[in-house]
């Protein structure tokens, strides 16, 4: 299925077939597809780049199609490599993470920190970590291959 080009946000680069690889939804996703492109968000005189799952209905294309900056796809995978790193070592506490020190990490970025930690906010904490973490334990060979080719890539690019 071949992603508009007719909307705001202006694919540069495709995955037209996002949807047979889709982890444990492919070949019945409706993320159709992946692009890098224009922001739909650009101003007159400034272009930002984006990236954009597309989503299809059946029928039409989504609103629930979501638009990213580059820059934040990138914030989300330092996330989930923390949290798998975190959780990895987790075992060490009854319920997977210490109450008394919910701050899992602070990552520096641009000058300051993104800070990673346990939400204690949550009344439900207790049962969503566990949830949570048996949910990353059931897609650890999805997540796997793909932190694996992100590595790969990483190392080629010289990071």
């Amino acid at each position: 299925m071949k992603i508009p080009t007719t909307l705001k946000h202006k694919p540069v680069f495709v995955s037209e077939n996002y949807d047979e690889v889709d982890g444990r939804y492919a070949y019945s996703s409706d993320a159709k597809g992946l692009s890098l492109g224009l922001a739909q968000w650009n101003d007159r005189g400034r272009v930002d780049v984006s990236a954009k799952v597309w989503r299809y209905t059946g029928e039409k294309w989504s609103r629930q199609s979501e638009e990213l900056p580059l820059h934040r796809v990138a914030d989300l995978a330092i996330l989930l490599c923390r949290v798998k790193l975190y959780l990895s070592e987790s075992y060490r506490f009854p319920g997977l993470y210490d109450p008394s020190s919910p701050q899992i990490d602070r990552i520096g970025l641009q000058g300051d920190a993104m800070t990673v930690s346990i939400c204690t906010e949550n009344p439900m904490i207790d049962e969503d970590i566990r949830l949570f973490a048996q949910a990353l334990s059931n897609d650890d060979e999805l997540l796997g291959e793909r932190l694996s080719v992100l590595a790969k890539l990483l190392k080629e690019l010289g990071y």
